[in-house]
């Protein structure tokens, strides 16, 4: 008798100790995803002006067309551009919305600019995928995506310095441009809709 009296103390230990484990390690858990998040969402950026050379790239739009870059946005407009990839659910979702209330605020002013999204994640992202992801944030018709080889998406990646290996890695980076042949502004973080057109403002101010 004493002896399960024995296994049942030590069988009530062990699942207290079970339950402790449990609790701790979903607490630590929960810790670490909080971190996470808090720091895929920090507030602010950091501005810097860059001079990128893009190569000669085929890309396709999410209409189908397929397009040659950097030719596809050198007609004239200023260009505003990220790199997203549709799967995402921290970083692009944010800049995504982002620009869909930046083209709000611009108002009519935003047939005159060109905004350029770029997938990191071509073998997934089919020009059909990336028309869906447009239409979730009411993209209008200055705003176009992009889909094309892994090789094209990479180069691009690379050309403005905004490649870090994988998308699992991906970061939050804007660029702006005021017209073909001058230099770009490099956005690092999550610029709000009412700093992307504050810099948008001073940078078609100086052309």
């Amino acid at each position: 008798m004493k002896f399960v009296r024995t296994l049942v103390q030590l069988g009530s230990a062990w699942a207290a100790l079970a339950l402790a484990s449990s609790t701790l390690a979903a607490h630590a858990a929960q810790e670490h995803e909080h971190h996470h998040h808090h720091a895929e969402q920090a507030p602010g950026y950091a501005r810097q002006a860059g001079n990128y050379r893009l190569p000669p790239t085929m890309l396709v739009r999410s209409d189908g067309a397929k397009t040659s870059f950097p030719d596809e946005i050198d007609d004239g407009k200023p260009v505003v551009l990220n790199f997203i990839y549709t799967t995402c659910t921290a970083i692009c979702p944010i800049l995504s919305q982002s620009f869909s209330e930046f083209q709000r605020r611009l108002g009519a002013e935003r047939e005159n600019v060109r905004m350029v999204s770029i997938s990191i994640d071509p073998e997934e992202d089919t020009p059909k995928r990336l028309a869906d992801y447009a239409k979730r944030f009411d993209a209008g018709r200055q705003w176009h995506f992009y889909t094309g080889s892994v090789q094209a998406s990479v180069s691009l990646q690379k050309a403005f310095q905004a490649y870090f290996g994988d998308k699992m890695h991906h970061r939050p980076v804007t660029f702006m441009r005021a017209a073909p042949g001058q230099a770009w502004v490099r956005l690092d973080g999550f610029a709000s809709p009412d700093q992307l057109l504050a810099e948008y403002r001073k940078l078609v101010a100086r052309r």
